[in-house]
């Protein structure tokens, strides 16, 4: 590839792979664009959802030999975080790891990705996958443009400025950030103001005092520094109410014009890549605690008493809205209760 191509390529930013083929030369590499919204950093060294993209992008060239190259884009610095899903669905970008419920506003089904309570556990997380729940979200997102390539589950936990928001009774008074519309419901059940903002705007939101508490997966605690701003932990490690699905997707577009070999390479590295992605959310887990340990805050764990009563609340609000609003959220809803 000349330096005059390379610039070409970079210049655009948001061309789909299908344009960036070289005229006249059918050997030339496709390269593919893989945005992200979390801090960049190495193959070895930073967010894991960040490394996971970096394995993805190395394995995905070794393994085709060169002719098929993906550049990472972290930070959302190729484009805006909530634009990415759309982006993807026009053919305009190739590749996100991307929160589910950050596309719930276009696909109101991918609000399952971070229903509070409904999912408790990785193992449970883990098993949606070749679950009938799992099977019928991947065919809708496949109506709507979009390939599932990694799933990646994550378990969440809460940073408070001030007292710890542990049970129901917490929250009252509160201003929470909780990542989805439906977790957004849950706590206003629970008395707390919320507001809607991506993670990685958290860290001013609670800087200005303009958020009491997030909740976010224990990945991105760590990695917007939140515990410089918290006095107060409540982990998911051992469980949690909050368990978001942040996959790898790709655009169908972008991915149905490449060749069947290409498009087999990468499922199989996104499907071999997701143990990867699992062990670094349970390590971060594990890691969050020891880091706003170490910062001075309180930790504390939820209880299954807690946990109930959550789900309790989750319930009669979010799970109710969601299942009503169309045919597909209720069929999902059912067959996500169905795993245990």
């Amino acid at each position: 590839m000349t330096p005059t191509r390379r610039s070409l390529i970079a210049a655009t930013l948001a061309a789909p792979a299908l344009l960036r083929f070289g005229v006249g030369s059918a050997q030339a590499a496709t390269t593919l664009k893989l945005s992200h919204q979390f801090p960049g950093g190495t193959i070895d060294e930073g967010d894991f959802r960040d490394r996971m993209c970096r394995r993805f992008a190395t394995t995905v060239a070794e393994r085709s030999k060169g002719a098929l190259e993906v550049q990472v884009y972290p930070g959302s610095s190729l484009m805006k975080t909530n634009a990415q899903f759309g982006a993807m669905r026009k053919g305009a970008l190739d590749m996100s790891l991307y929160p589910s419920p950050y596309a719930g506003g276009e696909v109101p089904e991918m609000n399952i990705g971070l229903m509070p309570a409904l999912v408790t556990s990785y193992a449970q997380a883990v098993a949606w996958k070749t679950a009938p729940v799992g099977r019928k979200l991947t065919e809708i997102l496949d109506s709507k443009g979009i390939i599932l390539v990694s799933w990646v589950w994550q378990s969440g936990g809460v940073a408070s400025r001030e007292r710890p928001l542990v049970s129901p009774a917490d929250a009252k008074g509160m201003k929470v950030r909780g990542g989805s519309r439906e977790m957004d419901m849950m706590m206003k059940e629970a008395g707390a103001a919320t507001l809607s903002i991506p993670s990685n705007e958290s860290y001013a939101a609670m800087q200005t005092g303009a958020c009491d508490a997030v909740i976010t997966s224990s990945t991105s605690l760590i990695s917007f520094r939140l515990e410089e701003l918290a006095k107060a932990l409540t982990s998911g490690r051992e469980r949690s109410y909050w368990f978001m699905l942040e996959p790898i997707m790709m655009s169908k577009t972008v991915f149905s014009g490449l060749p069947k070999d290409q498009q087999d390479l990468i499922m199989a590295v996104g499907g071999e890549l997701e143990a990867f992605g699992q062990a670094g959310a349970k390590e971060d887990d594990t890691r969050v605690e020891e880091i706003f340990g170490k910062a001075g805050a309180k930790v504390s764990q939820l209880d299954e008493t807690s946990l109930g009563q959550w789900r309790d609340l989750a319930r009669g609000t979010a799970w109710k809205d969601y299942a009503g609003k169309n045919a597909n959220c209720a069929e999902l809803l059912k067959l996500a209760e169905q795993v245990a």
